[in-house]
């Protein structure tokens, strides 16, 4: 899997990690079965006290996590510092939170036969998560801090580009006086990946990746009979009707498709506006794009910084290239990126029709699509003319007309007024080819639980 340190900012290989071994692998696992059977055993007060001392350690240390951040991924390192409370605020959350989600619930039976049934959720095993890059902290954190407090262990398979990020997280745990095995960072190679996906103590996949990742793990863990989430790729339609405020439009326009460097799933990659505004919005968002200096990702006056890899970069740039290619037209933003480094031209694409290639790709970077519609149903028209269904925002002054919008809009999530985004006690998660599954709030936690029911029952009750 080439675990390695690649600094995006000068392509400077820093670290090197070797992947795991068979026998390492078994003995990992068979840690984390061991702890599974003491930890499931725990009150939630002993889970809570170490995933809120984890969170604490993040908070005392930010600095430290974030460093790595921004130099295995090249995130700007204020987004890198935000990364660090965000992903503090979800493990203190569900600390905080998990007995109330998992409490039993007293069931009202209609039958007859009395009144002693309830619904109780207890713990499964291993969970086995596979994340991406984009967010190394934020998408580790959404996942243990639901399944610690569930009583479930974790072992995890991290992107090859963020090892040491993958690294720290485990150390954060055990630093937080968490058991061995509990949190078990695996250099897994591809062969093992299907390997841990069936053996029988890992009981489910959470998966945060692209479609191609998600299928190929989605078929081997059915075929295992094992659940799973995915949460995948993203196009999210930034709507902005006819009566929106165009000076708070056009600011979380940019926000939202630049937001660390446009490499989110739920970033605002495609700007649907209404004709009658249409062009005063581009050439604001055109205007504000160009202020954004792209650079160090460490200098607090860098907006944009490198992608994530040169294969990133050069993935996007092919895709612009294609998209010109088919018709598209292709306007430069802003000053020229180094040319050292894994940086992109920001750009915005006009005349991207349904017969375009790109029309259904997903964007990951500096690049935003930008199409006119004539009103409210052409707009959701286009929004829903997507194979993903991840999230999307509609901006309007009239917010029941928003709402009305945003209820055809064929995705897991809809922001009114602002971009799709996130915390910790709104659920996460898409529709169609972004995926299936929930992530954080009460809904995280209900993945990987059974919820049992006991029935007490009159002994000469009929059948």
């Amino acid at each position: 899997m080439a675990y390695r340190t690649v600094n995006p900012f000068t392509n400077e290989t820093l670290a090197t990690f070797p992947d795991l071994t068979d026998a390492e692998l078994a003995q990992k696992l068979d840690c984390a079965q061991a702890t599974y059977r003491q930890w499931s055993k725990q009150p939630f007060s002993a889970r809570a006290a170490i995933v809120g001392r984890a969170a604490q350690l993040l908070r005392q240390n930010n600095d430290h996590y974030a460093r790595l951040l921004t130099l295995e991924m090249g995130k700007l390192y204020r987004e890198s510092l935000a990364e660090v409370e965000l992903s503090a605020d979800i493990l203190q959350y569900y600390a905080d939170h998990a007995e109330e989600f998992l409490a039993p619930q007293k069931l009202t039976e209609k039958s007859g036969r009395g009144d002693n049934a309830m619904l109780i959720s207890q713990p499964l095993g291993i969970v086995f998560a596979i994340e991406p890059w984009n967010f190394p902290y934020y998408q580790l954190a959404r996942v243990v801090g639901p399944q610690f407090m569930a009583g479930n262990v974790v072992v995890v398979k991290h992107a090859s580009n963020v090892p040491q990020s993958a690294a720290a997280f485990e150390q954060l745990f055990r630093d937080a006086g968490a058991p061995e095995g509990l949190y078990t960072n695996l250099y897994a190679t591809r062969d093992q990946l299907g390997e841990i996906i069936a053996d029988d103590r890992v009981i489910g996949v959470a998966l945060t990746g692209s479609e191609g990742a998600g299928a190929i793990v989605a078929a081997q863990a059915g075929k295992a009979l094992k659940k799973t989430t995915m949460e995948l790729g993203g196009s999210d339609a930034f709507i902005v009707l006819d009566d929106a405020d165009m000076e708070k439009a056009v600011k979380w326009a940019v926000w939202g498709r630049m937001n660390n460097g446009g490499q989110c799933c739920v970033a605002s990659k495609r700007i649907i506006v209404a004709d009658a505004i249409a062009d005063e919005f581009l050439d604001r968002f055109e205007t504000a794009l160009a202020r954004l200096v792209p650079g160090d990702p460490m200098d607090e006056k860098t907006g944009v910084p490198p992608l994530s890899s040169q294969a990133a970069a050069d993935q996007l740039n092919d895709q612009v290239a294609l998209a010109v290619k088919h018709g598209a037209i292709a306007i430069r933003v802003g000053e020229a990126p180094p040319e050292t480094g894994a940086f992109v031209q920001t750009t915005i694409l006009t005349g991207v029709t349904p017969e375009n290639p790109v029309f259904h790709q997903e964007l990951f970077g500096p690049v935003a699509m930008f199409f006119r519609v004539h009103d409210d149903e052409e707009a959701i028209q286009l929004a829903n003319d997507n194979p993903y269904g991840l999230g999307g925002s509609v901006f309007t002054r009239d917010t029941a007309r928003g709402v009305r919008v945003a209820e055809q809009i064929e995705t897991g999530m809809v922001y009114i007024n602002h971009p799709t985004w996130t915390t910790c006690d709104l659920p996460f998660g898409g529709v169609k080819r972004s995926g299936f599954g929930r992530e954080l709030s009460s809904l995280g936690i209900q993945e990987f639980v059974n919820k049992k029911l006991i029935d007490v029952v009159p002994i000469d009750a009929a059948p």
